[in-house]
């Protein structure tokens, strides 16, 4: 699993570690489901910019914890003789939401972003949660994820 990461706007700052719980979340999900050829993309920033892209691209007028922008979504046009690497979509995940998050729910930072992570991976994978059934099984992904990590919910 290819995983980029970067941070917007660039001179926000945030732990090493931070980077380093996002890419193993990445590719745990790329073991696990069988994408291990793929790449992802990851911007750590903070509530002001998730805020402006959760208000234009889903009409939500707030900041939000994570999102995820799925490239596999609709059709593609077909590329001959270029790379045969997945490219999966971009998540983008809010430091400060996940700070407070983390402090809220009374867990580690580690838990918290690596959740966040696996929770946007799985819906570049397709998994979603706006119905009843649907919920149920993308937690219970989570979940199966999270274990396989050994983070629990502390």
């Amino acid at each position: 699993m290819n995983v980029i990461i970067s941070n917007y706007p660039e001179e926000l700052s945030f732990p090493l570690d931070y980077t380093e719980n996002v890419k193993l979340a990445a590719e745990m999900v790329g073991r696990l489901y069988d994408v291990s050829n793929a790449e992802v993309s990851v911007t750590l920033t903070n509530d002001a910019y998730i805020h402006t892209l959760n208000r234009d691209y889903r009409g939500v007028d707030r900041p939000t914890d994570v999102l995820s922008f799925a490239f596999n979504e609709s059709e593609e046009p077909s590329i001959t003789g270029g790379n045969a690497l997945n490219v999966l979509g971009d998540l983008v995940i809010s430091i400060e939401r996940a700070e407070e998050q983390a402090k809220d729910f009374g867990h580690s930072m580690q838990r918290e972003i690596s959740f966040l992570t696996v929770h946007g991976m799985l819906h570049l994978l397709g998994y979603d949660h706006m119905e009843e059934k649907e919920r149920e099984k993308m937690e219970a992904e989570q979940r199966f994820v999270m274990d396989k990590m050994g983070i629990a919910r502390d």
